[in-house]
């Protein structure tokens, strides 16, 4: 009873509650993975203030980060967050893509939904607080030209680029040939002007030799409760051959 109340309660003020099995599967996903893989080096791309590299943190990974974001004051407050940090690095104010150069990105009200790309009516109408306030010229750089690893080490890639993923995965043939797995957001319906949907990114990622580990929900609109979004987790495919039960 109480417990209905509660959650009752709290979805009167658009929150859901969830007892622990639920609540904290996203972590406990994300955790198996990096020990599956064994992975030490992580690319955090689209890193903004660094919520992705707590996250990895609070799963209990211990090994080396490198954030790359474009957003000036993002990058600063990332840098701040990152300095205590000896294995966490960040790259120089970058965005990632599939050239280089130069490009102008919309800066948004929230910061984590600025885009390379024009915002469709969906976004905004699901997150009003995405809205663009503003633009940056910011510096570009394809991922094989950012990235220098060691060719023993056990990389995640992770992807959170507001709908540019698809020119991030083009730029980063090389890297994605050592990659151990492969972490995206992945639309299921357009937000983004000319952003690539989660159908084609999954085929792209498997012309690359990735299959699906797991899918996390993600950006859901509040008022129908569609899911908008989903972090695709995805993984060398010999991997999850190697690791799929007998018969």
């Amino acid at each position: 009873m109480v417990k209905t109340i509660a959650r009752n309660l709290a979805r009167r003020f658009g929150y859901e509650v969830f007892g622990p099995p639920r609540a904290f599967a996203n972590q406990r996903s994300l955790a198996g993975l990096l020990l599956q893989e064994r992975i030490n080096l992580v690319l955090d791309v689209g890193a903004n203030t660094g919520q992705f590299a707590a996250e990895l943190r609070d799963s209990g990974y211990r090994e080396k980060i490198v954030s790359f974001e474009p957003l000036q004051r993002a990058h600063e407050q990332l840098c701040r967050q990152a300095a205590a940090d000896p294995n966490w690095e960040v790259a120089d104010r970058t965005a990632v893509g599939d050239v280089t150069g130069s490009i102008q990105m919309h800066v948004s009200q929230n910061s984590v939904s600025s885009s390379i790309l024009e915002m469709l009516p969906s976004h905004l109408q699901a997150e009003p607080r995405s809205s663009y306030i503003g633009t940056e010229s910011v510096p570009m750089g394809r991922l094989d030209d950012l990235s220098t690893h060691d060719p023993a080490d056990r990389v995640l890639l992770k992807i959170d680029v507001q709908g540019y993923e698809k020119q991030v995965l083009d730029g980063a043939p090389r890297l994605l040939k050592t990659c151990r797995a492969v972490i995206s957001e992945m639309s299921l319906v357009p937000l983004y002007e000319g952003q690539v949907l989660a159908s084609e990114l999954w085929d792209i990622l498997a012309v690359h030799g990735f299959e699906p580990w797991s899918i996390e929900p993600g950006f859901r609109d509040p008022g129908t409760g569609r899911m908008l979004q989903v972090d695709g987790i995805f993984v060398r495919r010999a991997a999850v051959e190697s690791h799929e039960p007998s018969l």
